[in-house]
Protein backbone atom coordinates (compact mmCIF):
# COMPACT_ATOMS: atom_id res chain seq x y z
CA UNK A 1 0.00 0.00 0.00
CA UNK A 2 1.11 3.23 -0.48
CA UNK A 3 0.33 4.49 2.66
CA UNK A 4 2.95 2.90 4.44
CA UNK A 5 5.48 4.88 3.09
CA UNK A 6 4.11 7.80 4.66
CA UNK A 7 5.09 6.53 7.90
CA UNK A 8 8.35 8.35 9.60
CA UNK A 9 11.54 7.02 9.38
CA UNK A 10 12.98 5.25 11.90
CA UNK A 11 9.64 4.56 12.98
CA UNK A 12 9.11 1.81 15.78
CA UNK A 13 6.32 -0.41 17.18
CA UNK A 14 7.14 1.30 20.59
CA UNK A 15 5.67 4.46 19.34
CA UNK A 16 1.89 4.20 18.94
CA UNK A 17 2.09 3.47 22.48
CA UNK A 18 3.99 6.80 23.37
CA UNK A 19 1.46 8.64 21.15
CA UNK A 20 -0.72 6.89 23.04
CA UNK A 21 0.52 8.37 26.25
CA UNK A 22 0.33 11.95 24.80
CA UNK A 23 -3.27 12.09 22.89
CA UNK A 24 -4.75 11.41 27.00
CA UNK A 25 -4.21 15.28 26.85
CA UNK A 26 -6.55 15.37 23.91
CA UNK A 27 -9.20 13.50 25.32
CA UNK A 28 -10.68 15.53 28.33
CA UNK A 29 -11.61 18.17 25.71
CA UNK A 30 -14.31 15.84 24.92
CA UNK A 31 -17.01 16.05 27.57
CA UNK A 32 -18.70 13.20 25.86
CA UNK A 33 -16.35 10.92 27.65
CA UNK A 34 -16.71 11.59 31.04
CA UNK A 35 -20.22 9.07 31.14
CA UNK A 36 -20.11 7.63 27.44
CA UNK A 37 -17.48 5.63 25.54
CA UNK A 38 -17.94 7.13 22.20
CA UNK A 39 -16.36 5.34 19.19
CA UNK A 40 -18.29 6.27 16.66
CA UNK A 41 -16.40 8.89 14.25
CA UNK A 42 -16.92 7.32 11.01
CA UNK A 43 -20.58 8.60 11.61
CA UNK A 44 -19.90 12.00 13.97
CA UNK A 45 -16.96 13.24 15.61
CA UNK A 46 -17.21 13.71 19.22
CA UNK A 47 -17.48 16.93 20.28
CA UNK A 48 -14.65 19.45 21.76
CA UNK A 49 -14.65 22.10 24.00
CA UNK A 50 -13.27 23.95 21.07
CA UNK A 51 -16.16 23.68 18.96
CA UNK A 52 -18.87 24.29 21.26
CA UNK A 53 -17.47 26.99 22.47
CA UNK A 54 -16.65 28.24 18.66
CA UNK A 55 -20.60 27.72 18.16
CA UNK A 56 -20.96 29.46 21.35
CA UNK A 57 -18.76 33.01 19.41
CA UNK A 58 -21.44 32.42 16.43
CA UNK A 59 -24.12 32.88 18.53
CA UNK A 60 -22.90 35.72 20.51
CA UNK A 61 -21.73 37.76 17.30
CA UNK A 62 -25.46 36.74 16.39
CA UNK A 63 -27.21 38.24 19.70
CA UNK A 64 -24.14 41.79 20.06
CA UNK A 65 -24.02 42.35 16.07
CA UNK A 66 -26.97 40.77 14.39
CA UNK A 67 -24.92 39.91 11.22
CA UNK A 68 -21.39 40.74 10.51
CA UNK A 69 -20.69 39.11 6.72
CA UNK A 70 -17.24 40.47 6.11
CA UNK A 71 -16.16 38.33 9.33
CA UNK A 72 -17.92 35.62 8.22
CA UNK A 73 -16.65 35.70 4.69
CA UNK A 74 -12.92 35.80 6.54
CA UNK A 75 -13.58 32.48 8.47
CA UNK A 76 -15.10 31.04 5.28
CA UNK A 77 -11.93 31.60 4.02
CA UNK A 78 -10.01 30.73 7.26
CA UNK A 79 -11.29 27.35 6.55
CA UNK A 80 -10.55 26.64 2.72
CA UNK A 81 -6.70 27.48 3.63
CA UNK A 82 -7.11 25.36 6.63
CA UNK A 83 -8.58 22.51 4.74
CA UNK A 84 -5.96 23.02 1.69
CA UNK A 85 -2.96 22.55 4.68
CA UNK A 86 -4.34 19.03 5.29
CA UNK A 87 -4.41 17.69 2.25
CA UNK A 88 -0.98 19.45 0.93
CA UNK A 89 -3.07 21.73 -1.34
CA UNK A 90 -3.08 25.43 -2.46
CA UNK A 91 -6.09 27.06 -1.32
CA UNK A 92 -7.10 28.40 -4.41
CA UNK A 93 -7.81 24.88 -5.39
CA UNK A 94 -10.39 24.54 -2.85
CA UNK A 95 -13.95 24.66 -2.81
CA UNK A 96 -16.29 25.34 0.37
CA UNK A 97 -19.73 23.44 0.31
CA UNK A 98 -22.04 22.39 1.98
CA UNK A 99 -21.83 18.55 1.95
CA UNK A 100 -19.85 16.42 -0.34
CA UNK A 101 -22.83 15.50 -2.61
CA UNK A 102 -23.14 18.97 -3.01
CA UNK A 103 -19.46 18.85 -3.79
CA UNK A 104 -19.67 15.93 -6.33
CA UNK A 105 -22.74 18.19 -7.74
CA UNK A 106 -21.33 21.02 -8.97
CA UNK A 107 -17.94 18.78 -10.45
CA UNK A 108 -20.16 16.69 -12.18
CA UNK A 109 -21.96 19.65 -13.88
CA UNK A 110 -18.72 20.81 -15.08
CA UNK A 111 -18.33 17.29 -17.07
CA UNK A 112 -19.09 16.34 -20.46
CA UNK A 113 -20.82 12.99 -21.34
CA UNK A 114 -21.54 13.82 -24.62
CA UNK A 115 -18.38 13.08 -26.70
CA UNK A 116 -16.59 9.40 -26.82
CA UNK A 117 -14.90 9.96 -23.46
CA UNK A 118 -18.11 9.04 -21.53
CA UNK A 119 -17.41 6.00 -19.08
CA UNK A 120 -17.36 6.69 -15.21
CA UNK A 121 -15.80 3.77 -13.27
CA UNK A 122 -17.17 3.72 -9.69
CA UNK A 123 -16.90 0.48 -7.38
CA UNK A 124 -19.06 -1.42 -5.32
CA UNK A 125 -18.05 0.34 -2.41
CA UNK A 126 -19.54 3.79 -3.32
CA UNK A 127 -20.94 5.76 -0.62
CA UNK A 128 -24.60 5.95 -1.95
CA UNK A 129 -24.80 9.80 -2.94
CA UNK A 130 -21.15 9.43 -4.76
CA UNK A 131 -22.99 6.47 -6.72
CA UNK A 132 -26.24 7.86 -7.23
CA UNK A 133 -25.16 11.07 -8.38
CA UNK A 134 -23.13 9.10 -11.32
CA UNK A 135 -26.18 6.93 -12.45
CA UNK A 136 -28.05 10.41 -12.64
CA UNK A 137 -25.84 11.10 -15.35
CA UNK A 138 -27.00 8.29 -17.89
CA UNK A 139 -29.62 11.09 -19.45
CA UNK A 140 -26.63 13.15 -20.40
CA UNK A 141 -24.94 10.06 -21.91
CA UNK A 142 -23.02 8.52 -19.40
CA UNK A 143 -21.72 5.18 -19.44
CA UNK A 144 -21.36 4.04 -15.24
CA UNK A 145 -19.90 0.94 -14.46
CA UNK A 146 -18.80 -0.82 -11.01
CA UNK A 147 -15.58 -2.03 -10.24
CA UNK A 148 -15.98 -5.09 -7.30
CA UNK A 149 -14.69 -6.11 -3.73
CA UNK A 150 -12.60 -8.99 -3.53
CA UNK A 151 -13.65 -11.38 -1.12
CA UNK A 152 -11.25 -9.85 1.68
CA UNK A 153 -13.64 -6.68 1.10
CA UNK A 154 -10.49 -4.82 -0.82
CA UNK A 155 -11.29 -3.48 -4.55
CA UNK A 156 -10.51 -5.62 -6.84
CA UNK A 157 -7.61 -3.79 -9.20
CA UNK A 158 -7.84 -6.25 -11.81
CA UNK A 159 -11.59 -5.79 -12.45
CA UNK A 160 -10.74 -2.26 -12.24
CA UNK A 161 -8.24 -2.22 -14.32
CA UNK A 162 -10.00 -4.40 -17.29
CA UNK A 163 -13.34 -1.55 -16.72
CA UNK A 164 -10.86 1.39 -17.27
CA UNK A 165 -10.30 1.89 -21.00
CA UNK A 166 -9.74 5.01 -23.84
CA UNK A 167 -13.84 6.05 -23.37
CA UNK A 168 -13.43 6.16 -19.69
CA UNK A 169 -13.92 10.09 -18.72
CA UNK A 170 -13.27 9.30 -14.89
CA UNK A 171 -12.24 7.08 -11.99
CA UNK A 172 -14.11 7.42 -8.67
CA UNK A 173 -13.07 5.63 -5.47
CA UNK A 174 -13.75 5.89 -2.00
CA UNK A 175 -10.58 6.54 0.34
CA UNK A 176 -11.84 4.01 2.71
CA UNK A 177 -15.19 2.04 2.30
CA UNK A 178 -17.91 3.22 4.90
CA UNK A 179 -19.20 -0.36 4.94
CA UNK A 180 -16.11 -2.04 6.32
CA UNK A 181 -13.49 0.11 6.57
CA UNK A 182 -10.90 -1.26 3.73
CA UNK A 183 -8.53 1.55 2.84
CA UNK A 184 -8.17 1.77 -0.82
CA UNK A 185 -4.55 2.23 -3.06
CA UNK A 186 -5.06 5.43 -4.02
CA UNK A 187 -1.57 5.95 -5.87
CA UNK A 188 -2.15 2.59 -7.92
CA UNK A 189 -5.62 3.64 -8.95
CA UNK A 190 -4.48 7.08 -10.20
CA UNK A 191 -2.09 5.36 -12.39
CA UNK A 192 -4.76 3.24 -13.87
CA UNK A 193 -6.81 6.15 -14.62
CA UNK A 194 -3.87 8.27 -15.80
CA UNK A 195 -2.56 5.43 -17.75
CA UNK A 196 -5.64 5.45 -19.58
CA UNK A 197 -6.10 9.53 -19.78
CA UNK A 198 -8.91 9.52 -17.18
CA UNK A 199 -9.62 11.41 -14.52
CA UNK A 200 -9.51 10.44 -10.72
CA UNK A 201 -11.53 11.58 -8.11
CA UNK A 202 -11.31 10.07 -4.55
CA UNK A 203 -14.05 10.35 -1.81
CA UNK A 204 -12.20 10.71 1.15
CA UNK A 205 -15.19 11.56 4.07
CA UNK A 206 -14.15 7.78 5.59
CA UNK A 207 -10.46 8.65 5.90
CA UNK A 208 -9.73 12.39 5.68
CA UNK A 209 -8.21 13.89 9.45
CA UNK A 210 -7.22 9.98 10.33
CA UNK A 211 -5.54 8.72 7.22
CA UNK A 212 -2.60 11.28 5.70
CA UNK A 213 -3.16 12.50 2.24
CA UNK A 214 -1.25 14.56 0.54
CA UNK A 215 -3.58 15.61 -3.58
CA UNK A 216 -0.04 15.91 -5.15
CA UNK A 217 2.58 12.42 -3.28
CA UNK A 218 -1.17 10.89 -4.61
CA UNK A 219 -1.64 12.60 -7.80
CA UNK A 220 -5.17 12.94 -7.68
CA UNK A 221 -7.48 15.57 -9.79
CA UNK A 222 -10.53 15.71 -7.56
CA UNK A 223 -11.04 15.08 -3.99
CA UNK A 224 -14.13 15.34 -1.73
CA UNK A 225 -15.11 15.12 1.53
CA UNK A 226 -16.53 17.22 4.96
CA UNK A 227 -16.14 17.90 7.85
CA UNK A 228 -18.40 16.25 10.57
CA UNK A 229 -16.24 12.95 10.83
CA UNK A 230 -12.70 12.59 11.76
CA UNK A 231 -11.81 16.66 11.39
CA UNK A 232 -13.76 17.22 14.17
CA UNK A 233 -16.66 19.70 12.92
CA UNK A 234 -20.14 19.97 11.95
CA UNK A 235 -22.52 18.73 9.38
CA UNK A 236 -23.28 21.87 6.72
CA UNK A 237 -19.55 21.71 4.94
CA UNK A 238 -17.88 20.46 2.26
CA UNK A 239 -15.14 19.98 0.32
CA UNK A 240 -13.61 19.78 -2.84
CA UNK A 241 -9.93 19.78 -4.48
CA UNK A 242 -9.82 20.06 -8.09
CA UNK A 243 -6.43 20.06 -9.50
CA UNK A 244 -5.42 23.85 -10.65
CA UNK A 245 -4.16 23.33 -14.11
CA UNK A 246 -7.88 22.03 -14.59
CA UNK A 247 -9.78 24.56 -13.53
CA UNK A 248 -10.06 27.25 -15.69
CA UNK A 249 -11.46 24.12 -18.34
CA UNK A 250 -14.57 23.21 -16.26
CA UNK A 251 -17.30 25.28 -15.98
CA UNK A 252 -20.64 23.77 -13.12
CA UNK A 253 -23.76 24.10 -14.63
CA UNK A 254 -24.70 23.67 -10.62
CA UNK A 255 -23.64 27.44 -9.32
CA UNK A 256 -24.46 30.40 -7.29
CA UNK A 257 -23.20 34.17 -6.47
CA UNK A 258 -20.77 32.20 -4.47
CA UNK A 259 -18.93 30.88 -6.88
CA UNK A 260 -18.59 33.88 -9.42
CA UNK A 261 -15.77 36.61 -9.59
CA UNK A 262 -16.97 38.75 -7.67
CA UNK A 263 -19.25 37.84 -5.18
CA UNK A 264 -19.91 41.60 -3.88
CA UNK A 265 -20.28 42.64 -8.06
CA UNK A 266 -24.62 41.42 -7.47
CA UNK A 267 -24.27 41.35 -11.50
CA UNK A 268 -27.50 39.38 -12.94
CA UNK A 269 -26.80 39.79 -17.16
CA UNK A 270 -24.39 36.83 -17.34
CA UNK A 271 -22.00 34.65 -15.47
CA UNK A 272 -18.97 35.09 -14.35
CA UNK A 273 -17.25 31.97 -12.91
CA UNK A 274 -14.05 32.45 -10.00
CA UNK A 275 -11.32 31.79 -11.90
CA UNK A 276 -10.66 28.84 -8.78
CA UNK A 277 -12.00 26.79 -7.22
CA UNK A 278 -14.37 29.06 -5.59
CA UNK A 279 -16.38 28.67 -9.00
CA UNK A 280 -17.60 25.23 -8.02
CA UNK A 281 -19.32 26.78 -4.56
CA UNK A 282 -22.84 27.91 -4.97
CA UNK A 283 -25.04 29.88 -2.52
CA UNK A 284 -24.57 31.50 1.14
CA UNK A 285 -22.57 28.44 3.22
CA UNK A 286 -24.06 27.36 6.87
CA UNK A 287 -21.68 30.06 8.41
CA UNK A 288 -22.87 28.41 12.22
CA UNK A 289 -20.93 25.42 10.32
CA UNK A 290 -17.95 27.21 8.99
CA UNK A 291 -17.04 28.18 12.67
CA UNK A 292 -17.12 24.35 14.03
CA UNK A 293 -14.98 23.65 10.99
CA UNK A 294 -12.28 25.83 11.75
CA UNK A 295 -12.21 25.36 15.23
CA UNK A 296 -12.02 21.36 14.41
CA UNK A 297 -9.14 21.99 11.41
CA UNK A 298 -7.53 23.47 13.75
CA UNK A 299 -7.79 20.65 16.57
CA UNK A 300 -6.89 18.26 14.23
CA UNK A 301 -4.18 20.28 12.55
CA UNK A 302 -2.44 20.40 15.85
CA UNK A 303 -2.61 16.84 16.83
CA UNK A 304 -1.45 15.97 13.28
CA UNK A 305 -3.25 12.95 11.24
CA UNK A 306 -0.06 11.01 11.46
CA UNK A 307 -0.15 10.75 14.93
CA UNK A 308 -3.69 9.95 15.04
CA UNK A 309 -3.00 7.26 12.30
CA UNK A 310 -0.35 5.93 14.59
CA UNK A 311 -2.49 6.07 17.63
CA UNK A 312 -5.93 4.22 15.75
CA UNK A 313 -3.81 1.59 14.46
CA UNK A 314 -2.70 0.72 17.99
CA UNK A 315 -6.02 0.74 19.34
CA UNK A 316 -7.23 -1.34 16.27
CA UNK A 317 -5.00 -4.28 16.75
CA UNK A 318 -6.17 -4.99 20.13
CA UNK A 319 -9.58 -4.38 18.84
CA UNK A 320 -9.25 -7.16 16.64
CA UNK A 321 -7.36 -9.38 18.66
CA UNK A 322 -10.30 -9.62 21.51
CA UNK A 323 -12.78 -9.97 18.67
CA UNK A 324 -11.27 -13.04 17.31
CA UNK A 325 -10.39 -14.30 21.30
CA UNK A 326 -14.19 -14.00 21.68
CA UNK A 327 -15.19 -15.50 18.41
CA UNK A 328 -16.43 -12.84 16.67
CA UNK A 329 -16.13 -12.44 12.55
CA UNK A 330 -13.89 -9.45 11.53
CA UNK A 331 -15.59 -8.35 8.00
CA UNK A 332 -12.19 -7.34 6.44
CA UNK A 333 -9.67 -8.77 8.80
CA UNK A 334 -6.04 -6.53 6.59
CA UNK A 335 -3.11 -5.76 7.39
CA UNK A 336 -2.38 -2.23 9.14
CA UNK A 337 -1.68 -0.49 5.67
CA UNK A 338 -4.81 -1.92 4.37
CA UNK A 339 -7.27 -0.53 6.88
CA UNK A 340 -8.64 2.85 7.86
CA UNK A 341 -9.83 3.44 10.88
CA UNK A 342 -12.91 1.82 11.18
CA UNK A 343 -12.99 -1.90 11.93
CA UNK A 344 -16.04 -3.87 11.42
CA UNK A 345 -17.46 -6.74 12.88
CA UNK A 346 -20.17 -9.42 11.47
CA UNK A 347 -23.07 -9.49 13.28
CA UNK A 348 -26.63 -10.76 12.97
CA UNK A 349 -28.59 -8.61 14.06
CA UNK A 350 -26.46 -5.10 13.51
CA UNK A 351 -29.10 -3.00 14.71
CA UNK A 352 -29.74 -4.61 17.74
CA UNK A 353 -26.18 -4.95 18.52
CA UNK A 354 -25.48 -1.06 18.23
CA UNK A 355 -28.53 -0.45 20.57
CA UNK A 356 -27.63 -3.14 23.06
CA UNK A 357 -24.07 -0.66 23.15
CA UNK A 358 -25.67 1.75 23.78
CA UNK A 359 -27.75 0.38 26.58
CA UNK A 360 -24.15 -0.21 28.06
CA UNK A 361 -22.57 3.38 27.24
CA UNK A 362 -20.89 2.44 24.16
CA UNK A 363 -21.70 4.27 21.23
CA UNK A 364 -20.94 2.63 17.71
CA UNK A 365 -23.02 2.33 14.56
CA UNK A 366 -23.81 -0.14 11.58
CA UNK A 367 -23.92 -1.06 7.88
CA UNK A 368 -24.66 -3.57 5.73
CA UNK A 369 -25.07 -6.07 8.12
CA UNK A 370 -21.39 -5.03 10.11
CA UNK A 371 -21.22 -3.58 13.26
CA UNK A 372 -18.67 -0.24 13.42
CA UNK A 373 -15.70 0.38 15.69
CA UNK A 374 -14.17 3.78 14.67
CA UNK A 375 -11.50 5.14 16.97
CA UNK A 376 -9.69 8.20 17.04
CA UNK A 377 -7.24 10.18 18.68
CA UNK A 378 -9.09 10.95 21.46
CA UNK A 379 -10.26 7.07 22.21
CA UNK A 380 -8.20 4.92 24.55
CA UNK A 381 -7.74 1.22 25.47
CA UNK A 382 -10.44 2.26 28.56
CA UNK A 383 -12.88 2.14 25.00
CA UNK A 384 -11.43 -0.84 23.46
CA UNK A 385 -11.96 -2.83 26.75
CA UNK A 386 -15.58 -1.22 27.11
CA UNK A 387 -15.99 -2.49 23.45
CA UNK A 388 -14.85 -5.75 23.85
CA UNK A 389 -16.40 -6.27 27.67
CA UNK A 390 -20.11 -5.62 26.12
CA UNK A 391 -19.49 -7.69 22.69
CA UNK A 392 -18.77 -10.67 25.21
CA UNK A 393 -22.38 -9.62 27.23
CA UNK A 394 -23.73 -9.57 23.89
CA UNK A 395 -21.75 -12.39 21.98
CA UNK A 396 -25.42 -14.13 20.86
CA UNK A 397 -25.38 -11.28 18.46
CA UNK A 398 -22.06 -11.71 16.54
CA UNK A 399 -22.23 -13.59 13.45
Amino acid sequence: MDFADHHSAGHSPDRPLEVSISMKNYRRDFSIFQHTHYINSCSYGALSDQVEAAYGEYLNCRRTQGADWMYWCEIHEDVRSRFAALVGAKADEIAVTTSASASLSSLISALDFSGPRNRVVTTDQAFPTEAQNWHAQSRRHADVVHARETDDGQLDLAHLAALVNENTLIVAVPLVCYRHGALNDIAAITKIAHDAGALMLVDGYQGLGAVPFDVRALDVDFLIGGALKYLLGSAGIGYLYVRETLIKNLYPAQTGWFAQADIHAMKIHGNEPAPNARRFEQGTPSVPALYAAKAGLDYMLRVGVQNTRDHVQGLNRALKDGVRALGGTLTCDLDDNAQGPMVAIKSTDDHALVAALQDDKVVTSCRDGNLRISAHFYNDMSDIEAVLQALEKHKALLA
